[in-house]
């Protein structure tokens, strides 16, 4: 999985989309629940790690595939939507198994 540059954004975005879902359902009920502002500390460094990587791995993924701009811009914004990711890691999946981006209009 981590041999191709598909394989390694759709590692990245797993990783990036699984701590955005426990910071938002796990250390932010803690901070704002019950008081513990570390967690959010934590999780919270550890995902902006996270996103920068998967924002690198996009990057190289557009260039290296010469990607169109919206299959790129969706890819962006997609790690902004909780479990937006997963969503897009279907796609991912079928570009990585046919060697080409699916060829549907908004580049999914």
């Amino acid at each position: 999985m981590l041999s191709t540059g598909i394989g390694r954004l759709r590692a990245a975005g797993m990783l990036e989309g699984l701590s955005f879902i426990i910071l938002l359902f796990v250390a932010m009920p803690l901070k704002y629940g019950l008081g513990i502002d570390m967690a959010v500390t934590i999780v919270g460094a550890a995902h902006g790690g996270l996103f920068i990587l998967y924002m690198l791995a996009v990057l190289f993924v557009w260039i290296q595939r010469r990607w169109p701009v919206p299959r790129a811009m969706i890819a962006a914004v997609v790690s902004v939507i909780p479990f937006g990711p997963f969503v897009f890691d279907r796609s991912l999946q079928k570009e990585e198994k046919l060697g080409t981006a699916p060829g549907n209009a908004i580049g999914l």
